[in-house]
């Protein structure tokens, strides 16, 4: 599962996204506009200043805006960056494995093998989509057929 860090960093740089080249936006814009508590996303946009996706500027008219267009930025590395981990058990898990207690061992496991396959999916779905991408409140859903 995504991290609550993870979750809120996307948030907030999708709202810089939509305000791309608007100007800076000040913090409390987008606490209050993504619901994200002030001193958390302090240290999170200080975090993505460090790593270059967001630009920070001083004074009254100051605020945050991204330090590289929406296209340029995949949401597989917001994750990445942010230690959330795409993996569904820590068994499949590239950056936080571990093993998994009161499991088979993993060689037998074909859960393992179903989640690794997930993850790997996952991550390239992510790793194609950038803060640039519309994205549909609620995706369609193929009807399945009742077996």
């Amino acid at each position: 599962m995504l991290s609550q860090k993870t979750r809120y960093t996307i948030r907030a740089l999708q709202h810089l996204a939509d305000t791309w080249r608007q100007g800076p936006v000040r913090l409390d814009a987008i606490a209050t506009a993504q619901n994200i508590p002030r001193k958390f996303l302090t240290v999170i946009l200080s975090e993505m200043v460090r790593e270059g996706l967001v630009i920070s500027h001083r004074g009254r008219d100051g605020g945050y805006e991204l330090g590289l267009p929406p296209v340029d930025i995949r949401y597989g590395d917001i994750i990445r960056l942010t230690r959330g981990s795409l993996a569904l058990v820590p068994c499949a898990s590239r950056n936080a494995y571990e093993t998994c207690p009161n499991c088979l061992p993993e060689a037998d496991c074909r859960l393992r093998g179903l989640m690794l396959l997930l993850r790997d999916e996952m991550a390239a779905m992510l790793d194609r989509m950038t803060l640039a991408d519309p994205i549909a409140l609620e995706p369609p859903f193929e009807d399945a057929e009742d077996g």
